[in-house]
């Protein structure tokens, strides 16, 4: 059976092996003459596919180990984010920040750079402190900013190209709570006051369906203990995919539908444990593109991309989701250069969608953004050079570490030969 992402866009025939062990995984590597690893599938690049093998760390034994100053962790890099973070709660422990989705695998997230929201919490990625590694001869090894310092630095942002991350140690914090507010605002009032909103909040986003003149404002702020919600998400999703599925086959109809939805009542809210308020079910599938912004150009990028969706009247079903991510020092990160806006676009699966990616993409790239690695893009190797200054050492440390592109796929290959 063909191995597929979540969204059903990226398929690969190749055998699927689920070592239970590091040895089992070593052998596996040792044996293989290319192979990648699969977390959840969550991304839309074909970052996973591989026509000979494909590994999934689901089923390797592991426990958490809590570090004796509760300040970082080591974790099997192949848990859920919804596992760990649930592990961590029983430790009295939490993730600084997640996104809005825990079903991830730790290292994917953060081999892709994977973020939530917040003016100064940065991606997952940002979170590592070391790396246990099975790389392309099958012996594992530590990294981190003293031991095998290149290495870990690649591996901080790695796209899965140094090897298997087996274990990962994790900046931790103590457990908190959270409040999630949703309510429906104006685009215009939310363009004049989104930054002051920012500074304000501990996470804020927010949704703009392309065709209404109204978005959909969440935020979450800590808040006194309390006990878990009785929902495991922010909004119901039953008439929105009913609107899909009309769209999906009267497309024509997409503006309608939009400013007929919108008109409904919206808000409403949840408290609980923070990850448990984190992440919201999220079950209709969907393609997506995402570019990280300079945080200065974001809104004026938005309000460009959607005016272009307006004019043209294109059936964009989904809305644009717009966060703030803090700057970082990884190497390969969209956020190395700054703080970033991230604008998100999604499109229902069963719709068209390249060619919708492939004319906003003109609009993100020429306002100075960078692709999120899991998301839709079409950066070639000249690009990549152009937008990353570490991209040749990037590269130079991968032909060190795996010398005959063991871990290397034909995307991949493009790019980072």
């Amino acid at each position: 059976m063909n191995w597929s992402n979540w969204s059903g866009s990226v398929t690969a025939g190749a055998a699927v092996a689920c070592p239970r062990s590091e040895d089992e995984l070593a052998a596996l590597v040792r044996g293989a003459n290319r192979l990648r690893v699969a977390g959840a599938g969550h991304s839309f690049m074909p970052l996973c596919e591989s026509g000979e093998l494909i590994v999934s760390l689901e089923d390797m034994a592991g426990a958490l180990h809590v570090a004796a100053d509760r300040r970082t962790a080591r974790i099997p890099a192949g848990w859920s984010i919804r596992r760990l973070t649930a592990a961590l709660w029983e430790e009295g422990l939490a993730l600084a920040n997640q996104g809005d989705v825990n079903p991830q695998s730790l290292a994917g997230a953060m081999a892709t750079g994977t973020h939530g929201t917040g003016v100064v919490l940065g991606s997952l990625s940002t979170f590592a402190r070391g790396f246990r590694l099975v790389g392309a001869d099958g012996e594992a090894r530590w990294c981190d900013a003293t031991a095998n310092a290149d290495l870990y630095q690649a591996q901080r942002l790695s796209l899965g190209l140094f090897g298997v991350a087996t274990e990962i140690e994790v900046a931790v914090v103590p457990a908190f709570h959270l409040a999630e507010r949703i309510e429906k605002r104006r685009w215009a009032e939310i363009r004049e006051s989104y930054d002051e909103l920012a500074q304000q909040h501990r996470h804020i986003e927010f949704w703009f369906f392309p065709h209404s003149d109204d978005v959909i404002l969440k935020t979450l702020d800590p808040c006194d203990p309390c006990d878990p919600p009785s929902s495991t998400t922010d909004m119901e999703e039953t008439a929105f995919r009913r609107i899909l599925d009309i769209a999906a086959r009267l497309p024509f109809l997409t503006p309608f539908l939009q400013r007929l939805m919108m008109r409904t009542e919206i808000g409403g809210g949840r408290r609980g444990p923070a990850h448990a308020i984190f992440p919201s079910d999220r079950t209709i599938r969907f393609e997506e593109m995402e570019y990280e912004m300079p945080r200065t150009a974001g809104l004026g990028t938005l309000d460009e991309v959607v005016g272009w969706v307006r004019k043209k009247r294109l059936p964009v079903t989904f809305p644009f989701e717009y966060r703030t991510v803090a700057a970082d020092d990884i190497w390969m990160s969209p956020m190395n250069a700054g703080p970033v806006a991230a604008i998100s676009m999604h499109q229902y699966a069963r719709m068209p969608w390249a060619t919708l990616f492939a004319d906003a993409e003109a609009i993100f790239r020429g306002a100075g953004g960078r692709p999120h690695w899991a998301k839709r893009h079409t950066l070639d190797r000249a690009d990549v050079a152009a937008l990353y200054p570490m991209a040749e050492h990037y590269t130079a440390v991968r032909r060190a570490a795996d010398p005959h592109g063991k871990f290397l796929n034909p995307h991949l290959e493009a790019l980072f030969a």
